[in-house]
């Protein structure tokens, strides 16, 4: 179902998470971090929730994907 919203990727830190939830809140993508406060507050727990989850809607998922993929392209390229 297009309504559907599923995890697009997952993170061990809240730096990386918002890092990439900004990127696709400025392609205009409607996202949210799931178990933030979980896996932040208590980090030993983070394994056993899957850690902090980006989620978007199923429509969305393969451009969001596109863009989280051309920011580790230019990240990398910057390091470079």
């Amino acid at each position: 179902m297009k309504d559907d919203i599923i995890t697009v990727a997952s993170y061990d830190n809240f730096f990386t998470a918002h890092l990439h939830k900004s990127k696709l809140d400025a392609a205009r993508i409607a996202c949210y971090l799931q178990d933030e406060n979980s896996a932040t507050i208590t980090p030993y727990l983070s394994n056993a929730i899957g850690g902090i989850k980006l989620r978007v809607f199923s429509k969305d998922a393969e451009r969001a994907l596109q863009v989280l993929d051309e920011k580790d392209a230019n990240d990398n390229a910057a390091e470079g």
